[in-house]
């Protein structure tokens, strides 16, 4: 057992380090024995994505020895719904102790994640964190204190690096496709469903989810340093709240409850969503907390237009923006380089006459059950010459096919190597989040922010 458990230990450290080194087949496997898996925070994301559909696809990998949340009731009906047979906990120490489990997976509210990636450190637990890794640089240089001292190892769940769209892009900038990297244009937008939605939930609130900066943008900035394998110097930046929150002259505590239901543009019945219902409503007496929250709350406190210049350490500048109420759901970036130009996009429906209904293409997005194919293209365009499109077959569903392939990766076969180095660890998602954490500080301050000043780490201009 020994050696098998050292194994599993050298997989999930080579795993957070992004390491291109062969691992032995069985590595996650411990010898012909699962991988034990403890979960804390059972909400949607945690019993759904990081829950059943581990459950379901691994069975013979994994093993849940144990679930933990702050609300009973949220907690017995996440084990149901996951289908698994172990026991719950209030208390995230003692589940620790109970079932020793191998890995811990952290899925609560943002504000909270540094307490339970560090407590899992010093249990002696190699922890895998959904993303954002924490929301501000005192947490996250409490979190990097922690994994150094620790012979343990984190892992971030970025899934965006994994879907076939955004490898192409790594893959043709990293082969030179159009020379050297010098600037970039990246736009994305949420739409009228998707964007509101972060506003009646506890997202809205800058304690809980360090801003869309933060929560949103974390999986953004994460794909520039991937691609651009450069970190982050220097952060200007604006934002605001024009549309939601304290903007308009009505409110309610939430949607059930409201007044002006017939008036409200965002009004959102719950009640037909059943899944929501039975996980959140039926036990929101034990914390209070509402899931349809009014979007006109005065708690609101996050921006809702943003826009940032970034400075890379290998001089690439970034003009960045996030919109949190446009009429459609997507993202366009554009790099300029010494030897051309590359475009890319997604979900912009004037490019394929696209007819999804937005109301439902976030669903389609977090959609694991089915694998609907599509070709999306990418543009090249040298200098003195005529542009290139190339055509990319990805999935629709699963952020891109993103999901899948990341689970696989890490629970499947994580002897295979990636030569596009997707697996992300403690220093990718401490660098995503710093962007933000910067660009909030430059909008209090109205002056630009160092990175390096944010936290001890080391900042690279080149990763590899």
């Amino acid at each position: 057992m020994k050696q098998t458990r050292r194994n599993f230990l050298r997989a999930v450290s080579l795993l957070a380090a992004g390491s291109m080194m062969p691992l032995p087949s069985s590595a996650f496997g411990l010898g012909g024995k699962k991988i034990r898996v403890a979960l804390v925070g059972t909400g949607v994301r945690g019993i759904n994505f990081w829950g059943k559909r581990l459950v379901d696809t691994y069975p013979d990998l994994i093993d849940y020895v144990g679930l933990s949340d702050i609300n009973p009731g949220r907690l017995a009906y996440g084990k149901t719904y996951m289908g698994v047979d172990c026991p719950v906990f209030l208390d995230f120490t003692t589940m620790i102790k109970n079932t020793k489990p191998h890995l811990v997976i952290v899925c609560t509210t943002d504000a909270t994640h540094h307490e339970y990636i560090i407590k899992g450190l010093e249990m002696n637990c190699d922890v895998l964190t959904e993303k954002p890794l924490t929301i501000d640089e005192v947490k996250c240089q409490q979190i990097v204190d922690a994994e150094r001292k620790s012979n343990k190892n984190l892992i971030v769940g970025f899934n965006y690096r994994w879907s076939p769209y955004t490898t192409k892009i790594k893959e043709l900038l990293a082969e030179g496709a159009i020379g050297e990297v010098t600037s970039v244009d990246f736009n994305w937008y949420l739409n009228m469903y998707h964007g509101a939605s972060y506003f009646r939930r506890w997202h809205g609130q800058r304690d809980q989810s360090g801003t869309l900066w933060v929560h949103k943008a974390t999986h953004h900035f994460d794909l520039l340093n991937w691609w651009l394998n450069s970190d982050p110097a220097e952060v200007f930046a604006y934002g605001d709240l024009e549309r939601y929150g304290r903007n308009n002259e009505f409110r309610g505590e939430n949607c059930r409850k409201c007044n002006f239901q017939k008036k409200c543009d965002h009004y959102w019945d719950i009640t037909k969503d059943q899944d929501k219902m039975n996980l959140y409503v039926n036990h929101e007496h034990h914390d209070g907390y509402y899931r349809d929250g009014c979007v006109y709350s005065k708690e609101i406190d996050i921006y809702d237009k943003m826009s940032a210049q970034i400075k890379y350490k290998n001089n690439v500048v970034v003009n960045y923006s996030l919109t949190t109420y446009s009429p459609y759901e997507g993202w366009r970036i554009a790099f300029n380089g010494t030897k051309g130009r590359l475009e890319a996009s997604m979900d912009i429906p004037y490019h394929n006459e696209m007819r999804t209904d937005q109301k439902a293409l976030h669903e389609l997005e977090m959609d694991q059950s089915s694998a609907e194919l599509t070709v999306e293209p990418i543009i090249t365009h040298k200098l003195w010459d005529d542009f290139k499109i190339i055509q990319v077959g990805m999935e629709k569903t699963g952020h891109g096919g993103g999901d899948k392939r990341l689970h696989d990766q890490i629970f499947k076969h994580p002897e295979q190597k990636d030569p596009f180095e997707r697996s992300a660890g403690i220093h990718d998602g401490a660098i995503s989040i710093l962007i933000g954490v910067a660009a909030r500080k430059s909008i209090e301050s109205g002056k630009p922010v160092k990175i390096d000043s944010l936290t001890d780490l080391k900042l690279q201009a080149k990763r590899n």
